[in-house]
């Protein structure tokens, strides 16, 4: 494979995609999930197992893509044994990878999915986008709200255009891009002297400058006739978009990779991705901005 390709690659197109596969009771809503998304995006589908290669394996696994319409060249099957996520990190950079999906993990019976060690830390990781699957289904439904992350970074502009390109692809019309307040931070900008019209007027001020901030990111992107909003809330980062993805019943989350640089604080204090990888509220499309 000529690495080089991974050089600035932009976030999209999607042109190769991953599906992790387990054999667990889960594992044939993955791959319908995975080809749905593969076929409206015209990208070529790997499947990788991480374990040992048998023929009771090989033939479940057939019967499974048979069952999910895997049955032409575009889809390849990738078996290794190894240490799961530096094998299927190594992969996805030798394959170029340009999105990997997972399945996430249903809690206590209730709408609260959470990630193993494993998909936890290849979200944290990847050097390639990834899509958390938190409900999959063998006949897919349509991504008919979105919710995207607008919070203040280089990375957000390749966010949301890959959102956008998600969106159009997939059918989805709905699109919110949210930005998070810090309420800590506000109540500094505020302060114990400014007079409740101040605040006010700080207040309004602040969320101004979030939406002229978001506005003009939506200038430079490719909407088409997507049904686009955007909105400020209050709260922590990470916490807060969760919550307004969960009440919203958004059918996807977008938000950035992770910085791979944390300050002392980050280490200290939990991530606002942490929040979210805890109890996700429902699909979640991590973006790998290579650029």
């Amino acid at each position: 494979m000529d690495l080089s390709k991974l050089k600035k690659r932009p976030a999209y197109p999607f042109e190769t995609i991953a599906v992790a596969v387990s054999f667990s009771p889960r594992c044939l809503p993955v791959l319908a999930e995975a080809k749905h998304i593969s076929d409206a995006l015209n990208a070529a589908l790997l499947l990788i197992h991480i374990g040992e290669k048998t023929s009771e394996k090989e033939q479940l696994l057939d019967e499974l893509m048979n069952k999910a319409g895997m049955d032409d060249s575009r889809y390849r099957v990738i078996w290794m044994e190894g240490e799961p996520v530096e094998t299927i990190l190594k992969l996805c950079k030798l394959n170029i990878v340009d999105l990997l999906i997972l399945g996430a993990l249903e809690k206590e019976n209730v709408l609260k999915f959470y990630l193993g060690s494993i998909a936890r830390t290849i979200s944290r990781r990847a050097k390639c986008s990834v899509l958390l699957l938190t409900n999959p289904m063998e006949e897919p439904r349509r991504y008919k709200k979105i919710v995207v992350n607008g919070v203040e970074n280089p990375k957000t502009i390749h966010t949301i255009n890959t959102a956008f390109y998600f969106a159009k692809h997939l059918k989805s019309k709905d699109v919110v891009i949210v930005n998070e307040i810090n309420v800590p931070g506000l109540a500094m900008a505020i302060a114990d002297q400014s007079t409740i019209p101040e605040a006010k007027e700080i207040k309004k001020l602040l969320d101004d400058e979030i939406q002229e901030t978001i506005q003009t990111i939506i200038g430079q992107c490719d909407i088409g006739d997507i049904n686009l909003n955007s909105k400020s809330i209050k709260g922590k980062p990470g916490y807060a978009i969760r919550k307004y993805a969960k009440d919203r019943r958004a059918d996807l989350l977008v938000i950035n990779s992770p910085d791979t640089q944390l300050n002392f604080l980050d280490r200290i204090f939990t991530h606002d991705i942490e929040y979210i990888l805890a109890h996700l509220p429902c699909n979640l499309l991590i973006v790998h901005s290579r650029v």
